[in-house]
């Protein structure tokens, strides 16, 4: 266990690609506990067309979520920051029931509460099918990203 505070803005750049390194992770986990914990009790959320708030909403959410998006891998890159708001985009891949694989594009805008807490999620998300042969991310699902993993750019993402 970690005796570091998460990071709290104002963000520095380092602070900032620290907090969507952990944001990344906590989502790899498919834990929806475990995320919901960076989010503050009011959170408020815009998923695609979906609104939802509260820290119960959410993990209702996200349970919701994993039950059809499986074998979830996810990459985050921090785009901007500014004192407590940050900038990421995304691309996760998973697939439905039937087998179809899917590479999930997206662009989200995070505020944070004094404490850390995201206060605010605006998630703008497209998804592409793929064959399971144009997959590019192959860990192990138990984990998060390893370290040496290539970051969304340099897979041309």
């Amino acid at each position: 266990m970690s005796t570091t505070p998460p990071p709290v803005p104002p963000f520095t750049r380092e602070s900032a690609i620290l907090k969507v390194r952990l944001a990344e992770n906590a989502w790899n986990s498919r834990d929806a506990e475990r995320v919901a914990k960076g989010y503050s009790e009011t959170s408020w959320w815009r998923n695609r067309s979906e609104f939802v708030q509260g820290r119960a909403a959410i993990i209702e959410f996200l349970k919701r979520k994993w039950a059809g998006e499986l074998e979830y891998r996810l990459i985050k890159e921090m785009w901007l920051f500014r004192d407590n708001r940050i900038a990421v985009r995304f691309a996760y891949e998973s697939h439905d029931k039937a087998g179809q694989w899917f590479r999930s594009f997206g662009n989200e805008y995070w505020e944070f509460n004094p404490d850390g807490l995201m206060q605010t999620r605006h998630a703008s998300i497209n998804d592409v099918p793929i064959k399971e042969s144009e997959r590019k991310y192959h860990w192990d699902t138990s984990g998060p990203r390893p370290a040496d993993h290539p970051e969304l750019r340099d897979l041309g993402l």
